[in-house]
């Protein structure tokens, strides 16, 4: 992985030497944007996002980036929302798209729309993913810009299918050929111990996300735009439960019990397991890391192909000043250009968030040496939102606790399903009335 942020630094390098040859000298008195960044503090992708930064203050000396690593994701919205509180909050960062609500119920953000008002704007946020706008508008207006966004796709590995006498460039593309794929592709030995899992699906970090990549393809959607309800028990979720448990219960192709998501990419490279789900955003990873030919392809369809999108937007905060949040707004218009989204889904395997940057020469000549990028964009069409309500936190936590029970065989598919939406409709009562 550092390889992979290394060569992310130095693409935003490069890419400023482009057009840098002549800057102008720095500001008497820059504006300070602070931006709350979810990586570990010292992290090495500190640099490519340090060196985003230097590139921009260069173009805008009027401007000061002040980058603050804050964690995981999780740990950057508590940073920032205390920060808020506080009194001193950050001027812009980039949280979960699913965050929506959360920063809105807080009153921790300002729409972009206010902040981006003229024709020009109005055509610049319209000219992303409509998949991505999903979870970064609501009521009406925009909150949020896509930065670092995606999907779920699934990796599989070439050589193992060419051993268990499968087609290496075909992937399963539905959810009987999975199952099929899947069991073929699991060794036991004459103890039963398995040493090569079919597939492996992560259950934890993200269990509510990886279960809408079988909601979705299931023509099931799990939440209303308006964040204030939920649809966990419909028979399309139950169908879809059942269909994740019996992968392990069922037919023996996947481990039982909760699966790791940070360990899942791992055990693909290890060869304990021939295919995996897990964001697009591992691509570069596993291109670096990877010791044999591998496949992407978009999740298996039940009745159609389908993924929830991910991944995280900038948001603007409010008790900014109006230079800051002007300041903000500039940086925000400059990461998403074009070419720079480019360089950055070629450097980290994010989906570039609007189509004018897949027609950039960069990204064409990227997509001719690894087609397999091209997934995560295509299987948008297909896409939903990522969950997201009021109370946030609290909701996904009872669903991802009712999902782990079921797939540790506590419950069934169908009691899990109805305790979590037992549970939503209560914390959410009080936004529906």
């Amino acid at each position: 992985m550092r390889r992979t942020v290394l060569r992310a630094a130095a693409a935003m390098a490069a890419l400023a030497a482009a057009g840098l040859a002549s800057a102008p000298a720095l500001a008497a008195d820059p504006v300070e944007v602070t931006l709350y960044y979810p990586v570990a503090v010292g992290g090495p992708v500190t640099k490519t996002i340090d060196a985003m930064a230097a590139e921009f203050e260069k173009q805008n000396p009027d401007v000061r980036i002040k980058a603050i690593y804050a964690g995981t994701y999780q740990e950057s919205l508590v940073k920032a929302l205390t920060a808020h509180k506080g009194g001193t909050p950050p001027t812009l960062a980039v949280l979960l798209s699913t965050d929506l609500f959360t920063l809105i119920d807080e009153d921790a953000i300002v729409p972009i729309d206010g902040l981006a008002s003229s024709p020009e704007d109005k055509q610049w946020i319209s000219g992303f993913y409509p998949a991505f706008m999903q979870n970064s508008q609501t009521g009406g207006k925009t909150w949020g810009i896509p930065f670092q966004r995606s999907t779920i796709v699934m990796f599989w590995n070439k050589k193992l299918f060419k051993e268990a006498g499968l087609d290496p460039e075909k992937a399963p593309v539905t959810w009987a050929e999975t199952v099929d794929y899947a069991k073929k592709l699991t060794k036991t030995d004459a103890s039963g111990n398995v040493s090569q899992w079919g597939i492996k699906i992560p259950s934890t970090g993200f269990t509510y996300w990886i279960f809408q990549g079988m909601t979705t393809p299931n023509d099931t959607v799990l939440m209303n735009s308006a964040g204030t309800q939920t649809y966990f028990d419909k028979p399309g979720a139950v169908e879809a439960l059942r269909y994740w448990v019996d992968l392990s219960a069922k037919h023996k192709a996947m481990p039982s019990g909760v699966i790791e998501w940070g360990t899942t990419p791992k055990d693909f490279m290890e060869e304990k397991a021939a295919m995996i789900w897990t964001t697009t955003g591992n691509l570069t990873n596993l291109r670096t890391n990877a010791s044999f030919p591998f496949g992407v392809a978009m999740l298996p369809a039940a009745k159609h192909p389908g993924s929830p999108t991910g991944g995280g937007n900038f948001y603007v905060f409010n008790k900014t000043s109006p230079a800051q949040q002007k300041a903000a707004m500039k940086f925000i218009r400059w990461a998403s250009e074009p070419q720079r989204a480019a360089q950055w889904s070629i450097a980290t395997g994010y989906v570039a968030t609007r189509p004018d940057a897949w027609d950039t020469p960069e990204m064409k000549k990227y997509l001719q040496d690894v087609p397999a990028a091209g997934v995560a964009r295509d299987q948008l069409k297909y896409s939903v939102a990522e969950l997201s309500t009021h109370d946030n936190q609290r909701v996904t936590k009872a669903l991802n606790d009712n999902l782990q029970a079921a797939l540790s065989g506590t419950k069934t598919p169908e009691a899990a399903l109805k305790d979590a939406q037992r549970e939503s409709d209560r914390i959410l009562r009080t936004w529906r009335r």
